[in-house]
């Protein structure tokens, strides 16, 4: 008889031994002695012995439910950052959190992984559907070079493209896409919302996203989709005064653009879902989410990693990379962002609060569902 089915044998015979009278108490005790096989003396200690509430072993907790309340809400608000992002973005997210000073303090002492086993009965897993919108433009696939590494690449202004489709389940059908430009060095990001993908609409978005960059464009990225590879992009960006270098990545390798194929799961699709979007009035709200309140948050308050060191040791490739930063923080290091627009990010971000930022989002997010809806 194993340990626990003596301790189950015990507890259903202890009412009974202690109900019965001397004869019957004897005939139980004799039962118990030789199921268990334990000594007569020994069988009457566990009997007449109160049960003991069970006690945990090991060390007693060091965070206590404040501290725990604290990190869910701010995991919660920061759109589930994994547990090392999380870590690089609690100075700049407590600040606006109502909560006690102590469990501020200890959630800033935290580890990722003590945030990790913390977070472990409230972590969501979500399932990623992947769905092909590339129509491939063959126009001037030999004209434009393939790009399939950014090792070179030491400062901002060089970006990747995608278009995400909010199709539903169909790609048939006019529907609203997304359009997604990711500065490789700093993990700056910017979204426009575009009806189909017109060439001349996807221009206008591409200015107006240069315009609105604090750095000037010196490379341009992007997959073999025909909303890219056209001589209309083509011709704006190498023949004006000081040309962007403009290349592509190979067919079907989704890896030579991994900075903005990572930024259309975690800045589009965290956001909108895979939700059918086909309401033409939403695309006037959504830019307007896009480039306010959800281009702050993604950029002044929402750190990334970025690539240090990578190398092959047999069949294994190990890599390295530096504490998550904000694409805000790198963007005042860099050389190529001059002093004014360092200071107009400056003022920027002194007067945001991420979770005002929260806040906006979700009524806006409200208005353009509830539009959706109505279609």
């Amino acid at each position: 008889m194993s340990l626990q089915s003596r301790r189950e044998y015990l507890e259903g015979i202890r009412g009974r031994y202690e109900r019965a009278g001397r004869e019957h108490k004897s005939r139980i005790l004799d039962e118990f002695c030789l199921n268990c096989r334990y000594h007569r003396k020994h069988a009457v200690r566990l009997l007449t012995r109160a049960p003991q509430p069970k006690r945990k072993t090991g060390r007693p907790p060091r965070y206590g439910p404040a501290t725990v309340t604290l990190l869910k809400e701010f995991w919660l608000a920061s759109d589930q950052m994994c547990s090392k992002r999380l870590q690089a973005a609690a100075p700049d997210w407590l600040g606006y959190l109502p909560a006690p000073l102590t469990a501020k303090r200890q959630l800033l002492a935290m580890s990722p992984a003590t945030m990790d086993r913390l977070l472990a009965p409230w972590r969501a897993r979500f399932g990623r559907k992947r769905r092909a919108g590339t129509k491939p433009g063959s126009l001037l696939k030999k004209q434009i070079p393939i790009r399939t590494a950014h090792s070179q690449i030491t400062g901002p202004g060089f970006l990747e493209a995608d278009t995400v489709a909010h199709c539903g389940g169909s790609l048939s059908g006019d529907f609203i896409w997304t359009l997604t430009f990711t500065d490789v060095h700093s993990g700056w990001t910017q979204c426009r919302a575009v009806w189909n993908k017109g060439h001349t609409a996807i221009h206008q978005h591409l200015d107006a996203a240069e315009r609105e960059s604090p750095f000037p464009w010196k490379g341009f990225d992007c997959d073999n989709g025909s909303e890219f590879l056209n001589h209309a992009l083509w011709d704006h960006y190498r023949k004006r005064p000081h040309p962007v270098e403009f290349t592509r990545s190979r067919p079907n390798h989704k890896n030579d653009n991994a900075h903005v194929e990572q930024k259309n799961w975690s800045a589009v699709r965290q956001l909108l879902g895979y939700d059918r979007l086909e309401c033409p009035e939403i695309i006037p709200l959504l830019n307007e989410l896009y480039e306010n309140e959800w281009h702050w948050l993604v950029n002044f308050f929402c750190p990334t990693f970025k690539l240090k060191e990578k190398k092959r040791v047999g069949a294994k490739y190990i890599r390295k990379h530096e504490r998550p930063r904000t694409p805000y923080a790198r963007l005042l290091e860099a050389a190529e962002v001059s002093a004014l627009e360092k200071e107009k990010l400056r003022a920027i971000r002194s007067g945001l609060d991420p979770l005002k930022l929260r806040k906006r989002i979700e009524q806006k997010l409200r208005r353009i569902f509830e539009l959706q809806k109505r279609t």
